[in-house]
């Protein structure tokens, strides 16, 4: 199984290895942002049948957390809203980790080699 990160008893990795492992986190994370919008967009247009920008909008609105615009008229997109609400909620935590872990986890990799450096 391969490692995503270096154990804290090896060698800070390189800053241009740093790097490209940021862009790629980032990259992931602005993936599963728009297939997580696409997602809700489409629920809106199927569901309420709401014109694709105003399913834009409303997709966009939950995921973000500010709430929907449009209240949904029908049973099948109220259910569809509150499962998207819940799945945004949980996403947006999910994706943030993705793309601060790179460095949070660097960040934290020098802290321990410096505070070992300290105590050597």
């Amino acid at each position: 199984m391969k490692k995503i990160f270096e154990h804290h008893t090896e060698p800070l990795l390189p800053f241009q290895s740093f790097m490209q492992r940021f862009v790629r986190s980032v990259a992931l994370g602005f993936i599963l942002i728009i297939v997580s919008l696409l997602t809700g967009m489409a629920g809106y247009h199927f569901l309420e049948d709401l014109p694709w920008i105003d399913a834009f909008v409303n997709a966009s609105m939950i995921l973000s957390g500010m709430g929907p615009l449009a209240v949904p008229q029908t049973n099948a997109g109220k259910i569809f809203a509150g499962l998207y609400a819940l799945y945004s909620g949980l996403a947006v935590l999910i994706i943030a980790g993705i793309m601060f872990a790179p460095a949070v986890h660097r960040f934290l990799h020098r802290f321990h080699l410096e505070s070992k450096k300290d105590n050597s």
